[in-house]
């Protein structure tokens, strides 16, 4: 790890002299990117929430670094995107490599008018860090470090905790507990409860390595390369000339002698050559598996991020998901909490997440297979696959190095209403995630996303004048129960009186209504998590406040 690791002092809470549990609205146990983003946004929404994590420092090697386009929106939404993409470093091109050759690239994000790439590798210490300097600007935020929790007890009406400090142990309680606490959760252990699924036998070595390469800011994968035969590598570019490099090892290879310096350092010679110079930063030997709990929610305890589910790296899907699970648990928490929704809403945070756990699971097993083929017949397969794609576009889908991370599509979803879907062509359709794109207002560019806020619905109307005043009077009377932002798109060069409550944007490059197929009285309702839940034509007043509800479990 660069620099100097930062450590965090343990403090003693007034909860340890309590002579009851003291009792939090939500307690997240775990301060890594999972926690720390689920922390952020519920303090964002006025809900008071307590982190508790084992350590005095960040996570130590580079571990998670791709962070997905979709991913760095929620942390824009968060506060500190860009302060992540501005010290990550961004990509959207990738290579693939046949032995000696390269047989084809692609670039992920080709059109423009887009505020974020398609990734940005950043590792995740420091990813950590500037989710931490967040949350610490937060109000109603704790995080105690060096409180381990031993212990777990849920309840119909809380959640009760026993955590180690150096003080020695005290109790405290929950109305919710958020178990983040990554693949070996304690939480998990302590509920007896399971993470089920397939172990790949194959080895992998990450080697974090320090220097100065002619490699371009891509994604560079290899098929049975020279300097690797038999099996793979990946290579990926990390902030201050950092370098993830990943090695296929092969099922049989010694995890302890494979992570010895003397071991590693000639692997990473014979890829960069005689003349590169170089310094072994970080090493690890893992294993790939892909596994799930059964279900995410147990009563009044959830499980977000490696808790919940784990797959292999290739692909990104580890912290992406994750990451994206914090963004879909948060605005129901605190609308439960705050009295706006039934605690069965949360139901649909386990549903939504565990089949987009399943979805990362197929396609990371689908990779894992293809990467590491189990039979001569399979590798021969897989070989006259990548001989095909470097002549033949058609076979390029099926090459697979990892199908990078996407966000889940939703549907079905129960939140979610679909009754005029036959009038669209293109554009999100309910449970697709909503595009951004370049708007103006009063002249200052700006983006479409940043007009989105945590924990409030958005009803995005893309305007005639007599659109505008249904819609508005809808959000009058919604916002009574649903916290609601009206957002009015309109068309260069027209005039755009403001109407009482709602937020006028001008689309500059008319991409907004290209991306969201919108024709003038066209709405979108978009949830707090930045997924659509319903879109029209031209609805009616009684639609939308209908299609609001629904998305919140709220009877009429």
């Amino acid at each position: 790890m660069t620099g100097i690791v930062p450590s965090f002092p343990y403090r003693r809470s007034t909860d340890q002299d309590a002579p009851r549990p003291v009792r939090h609205p939500v307690i997240i146990v775990g301060a890594g990117p999972v926690g720390l983003s689920l922390a952020a946004d519920l303090a964002l929404q006025g809900v008071p929430v307590l982190v508790l994590d084992r350590d005095d420092r960040p996570a130590t090697g580079s571990r998670a670094i791709c962070f997905a386009k979709h991913t760095l929106e929620i942390f824009d939404r968060l506060g500190c995107g860009q302060r992540i993409v501005d010290k990550g470093v961004a990509w959207n091109v990738g290579r693939v490599f046949f032995r000696d050759r390269e047989i084809y690239g692609f670039d992920l994000l080709p059109d423009p008018g887009h505020r974020r790439p398609a990734f940005v590798n950043l590792q995740q210490y420091h990813v950590e860090d500037h989710l931490l300097a967040r949350c610490c600007e937060l109000p109603g935020l704790e995080i105690r470090w060096q409180n381990t929790v031993t212990d777990v007890s849920p309840a119909p009406e809380s959640v009760e905790l026993v955590v180690a400090t150096p003080d020695g142990p005290y109790r405290v309680a929950a109305d919710y507990l958020v178990a983040c606490d990554g693949y070996h959760s304690t939480i998990r252990d302590r509920m007896g409860l399971e993470s089920r699924g397939r172990v790949f036998q194959d080895r992998f070595l990450i080697a974090d390595v320090k220097m100065h390469a002619t490699f371009p800011t891509e994604r560079w994968f290899w098929f049975d390369p020279p300097f690797n035969p038999g099996r793979s590598v990946l290579v990926h570019r990390q902030a201050d000339d950092v370098w993830r490099i990943d090695f296929q090892l092969g099922p049989v290879a010694d995890p302890e002698r494979e992570r010895r310096p003397e071991n590693i350092l000639p692997r990473v010679q014979a890829l960069l050559g005689p003349a590169t110079p170089f310094e072994l930063e970080w090493a690890s030997v893992y294993t790939f598996s892909c596994r799930r709990m059964d279900a995410f929610r147990h009563g009044r305890v959830l499980f977000a991020g490696d808790a919940a589910h784990g797959v292999s790296p290739f692909g990104a899907r580890g912290a992406n998901s994750g990451i994206q699970d914090a963004a879909n648990l948060a605005w129901k928490l605190a609308y439960h909490l705050s009295g706006r929704a039934p605690h069965t809403l949360l139901d649909t945070y386990a549903t939504e997440r565990e089949a987009a756990a399943d979805e990362n699971i197929l396609q990371s097993t689908r990779a894992t297979d293809f990467i590491t083929p189990k039979d001569d017949v399979s590798r021969i397969f897989r070989d006259a696959v990548l001989d095909l794609a470097a002549r033949y576009p058609f076979a390029r889908s099926l090459v697979n190095s990892g199908r990078l991370s996407v966000p889940a599509v939703l549907a079905p979803s129960p939140l979610s209403s679909d009754e005029a879907e036959e009038s669209f062509q293109g554009g999100p359709s309910p449970g697709h995630v909503a595009p951004d794109a370049p708007v103006a207002i009063e002249g200052r560019p700006t983006w479409l996303l940043d007009q989105f806020r945590s924990g409030v619905f958005t009803i995005l109307a893309f305007g005639t004048d007599e659109s505008v005043g249904p819609v508005v009077t809808t959000a009058r009377t919604i916002s009574r129960r649903i916290p609601v932002r009206v957002v009015i798109v309109r068309p260069p060069r027209t005039q755009h009186p403001h109407a009482s409550g709602a937020r006028d944007v001008v689309d500059v490059e008319g991409l907004a209504a290209s991306r969201y197929d919108a024709l003038p009285g066209t709405i979108y309702v978009i949830r707090p998590d930045q997924y659509v839940c319903a879109r029209w034509r031209v609805p009616s007043s009684g639609q939308v406040t209908r299609a609001m509800l629904r998305a919140t479990f709220v009877e009429e």
